[in-house]
């Protein structure tokens, strides 16, 4: 369970990151609306992933609500995930 939602923190910062910095400049600059489509879809999945795995993990582990909050609320910001990962997750697992 740990692995998986390590795994999902991070490629949902990357599908976050691709989305805004890749896909968005191709579609409203160069007119290709199809990889942001494609990324979107990606990233709605992983966001929801993430969500649910996050708030499984803070009940699991019975964090704080701070903690939990900290979880939900980086799904939100760009590079939160990464942070929560070094921060929060990589701490656990040693």
């Amino acid at each position: 369970m740990f692995k998986l939602f390590r795994l999902t923190a991070i490629l949902e910062g990357i599908s976050y990151l691709a989305l805004f910095a890749v896909t968005m400049p191709l579609k409203y600059m160069a007119d290709l609306p199809m990889p942001n489509k494609y990324v979107g879809y990606a990233h709605g999945v992983l966001f929801i992933a993430y969500i649910i795995l996050a708030i499984i993990f803070w009940f699991e582990k019975k964090w704080s609500i701070k903690k939990g909050i900290i979880l939900l609320v980086a799904s939100l910001l760009p590079f939160a995930t990464f942070y929560v990962d070094s921060r929060y997750l990589k701490t656990v697992e040693a």
